[in-house]
C-alpha cells in the first residue's frame, strides 16, 4: 500500500531538485501536430502516449525513455509551480511531471486540467530509512502523522522529468 501512495510522487525534496540531466532516447520520435492548450516549455512532440499506469506498472522497462504521457491534473506545486501530478486510470496511480525550479511554471489553476507532456521517465530506489523519511515529510504535508516504525520496505519514487507539457480544459 505504502508503495501506491509513493509511486509517482517526488523525490525527497519537493522543489529543489530539477530535472536529471541527460539525453535519453525518445519512445516514439515521430513528431506530431501541435497539441492544442497553453504550452510550457518545449511542448510536446511526441506522437503516441504512453498509459501512466503502464509506466508506474514497469518503471524499470521506462527508466531514462522519453514519453508522451496525458490525463487529468490531481496536483500542483503550490510553493513554485515546478510540478504538477497526472492521475493514471487504476486508483491512487498518479505520476509526477516535474521541471527545475523557474524553468516552466505551472498555475494551481491547472488542478482539474486535463494535460499532455513529455519528459524522461527516471526512477529512484530508496533505503529503507529514506523512504520513512519520505513518508513522514509526506504525511506532514497532509496534515497528519505517521509513525516512522509502520514503514517496513523501502520503495522507489517514479517520476517524469520533463521537457515540455501543455494543458487545456479536456481532452
Amino acid at each position: 500500500m505504502l508503495k501506491h501512495l509513493l509511486v509517482g510522487s517526488l523525490w525527497l525534496v519537493a522543489c529543489d531538485k530539477g530535472p536529471t540531466q541527460g539525453s535519453a532516447p525518445a519512445m516514439h520520435a515521430t513528431p506530431g501536430e501541435p497539441v492544442a492548450g497553453t504550452t510550457y516549455g518545449a511542448g510536446v512532440a511526441l506522437v503516441e502516449a504512453t498509459p501512466v499506469d503502464t509506466i508506474l506498472a514497469d518503471p524499470d522497462g521506462f527508466k531514462g525513455k522519453t514519453v508522451r504521457v496525458e490525463g487529468m491534473v490531481t496536483d500542483v506545486c503550490e510553493r513554485r509551480g515546478c510540478w504538477f501530478e497526472m492521475a493514471g486510470t487504476g486508483a491512487g496511480l498518479k505520476l509526477r511531471f516535474k521541471v527545475a525550479d523557474g524553468a516552466m511554471t505551472f498555475p494551481v489553476e491547472a488542478k482539474g486540467k486535463y494535460a499532455v507532456a513529455q519528459g524522461v521517465v527516471a526512477v529512484n530506489e530508496l533505503t529503507l530509512e529514506q523512504t520513512r523519511e519520505y513518508a513522514v515529510e509526506q504525511a506532514q504535508e497532509k496534515g497528519e502523522k505517521l509513525d516512522p516504525a509502520t514503514v517496513t520496505k523501502p520503495t522507489q519514487i517514479v517520476r517524469l522529468d520533463g521537457t515540455g507539457a501543455v494543458v487545456r480544459e479536456k481532452k
